[in-house]
């Protein structure tokens, strides 16, 4: 029989393993992936610093299942610097004094972003539902290195001679729903024991009896769509000759 408290246990589990999930999932991620991170020993004055690569150069976004895939359009087109690692530093004597407003919590933490390298930074726009209105613009950038973007492209980026019009035709663009991995309970390999209440505890009717609670993996419908965005290798020269 599955007890209320086994019920509550269970829920708290899967509830904190998507809070964890959702955590690294923002309405509209950006392809800033951590693939690597390097952490320093704290220092005299209990500073830790902690280095960690990013990877701007994926060429894809994410964004919210319901978007209007055919609202996608690009918005700019611009030379950047691109970061490629941040470095936070914490301090536990700022943990220790949060200050800032009453119960907020202690902001101990100072990120920046360094390493940076020239990029071609690409916006794109789609249109989505919003609680305030029927449909709201959002936007996600894309970032392509500069060896990905020939010559004349770059040239004329800085001159600032390519339209919108023009950039649209730079780019495909591919969409895919994937699937993301969930917890669920594990009955067939769980073992919840019988039991009852005494003073407000729980008691097993066989005291040689041990709960073991499992749980397993099962892929669902990922809440939001992958956009991919390559580059148009035909249109690349072609759009800058004839723009």
């Amino acid at each position: 029989m599955f007890r209320v408290d086994q019920f509550i246990a269970v829920c708290s589990a899967l509830i904190a393993f998507g809070t964890t999930a959702s955590a690294a999932t923002p309405e509209t991620r950006r392809n800033e992936d951590v693939p690597s991170v390097m952490v320093s020993a704290p220092t005299e004055g209990r500073e830790i610093v902690q280095i960690s690569d990013l990877q701007p150069f994926t060429h894809i976004a994410y964004i919210p299942v319901d978007a209007d895939l055919s609202s996608i359009k690009v918005e700019g087109i611009k030379m950047v610097k691109a970061a490629t690692k941040v470095r936070s530093v914490t301090k536990a004597n700022d943990c220790d004094h949060p200050g800032g407003e009453p119960g907020a919590p202690p902001n101990c933490t100072r990120t920046t972003y360094q390493s940076r390298i020239p990029a071609v930074k690409v916006t794109f726009s789609y249109r989505a539902p919003s609680d305030e209105s029927e449909s709201a613009w959002s936007t996600f950038d894309v970032y392509f290195r500069e060896d990905e973007i020939g010559p004349r492209v770059r040239r004329a980026l800085s001159t600032g001679k390519i339209s919108r019009s023009a950039a649209a035709e730079l780019f495909e663009i591919s969409t895919v729903r994937g699937s993301t991995q969930q917890l669920v309970l594990d009955e067939t390999n769980s073992i919840l024991c019988d039991g009852y209440y005494v003073d407000g505890s729980w008691v097993h009717t066989n005291p040689s009896c041990e709960d073991s609670v499992t749980y397993r993996k099962v892929a669902s419908p990922s809440p939001y769509i992958t956009v991919k965005v390559d580059s148009a290798p035909s249109s690349l020269e072609a759009v800058v000759g004839t723009k």
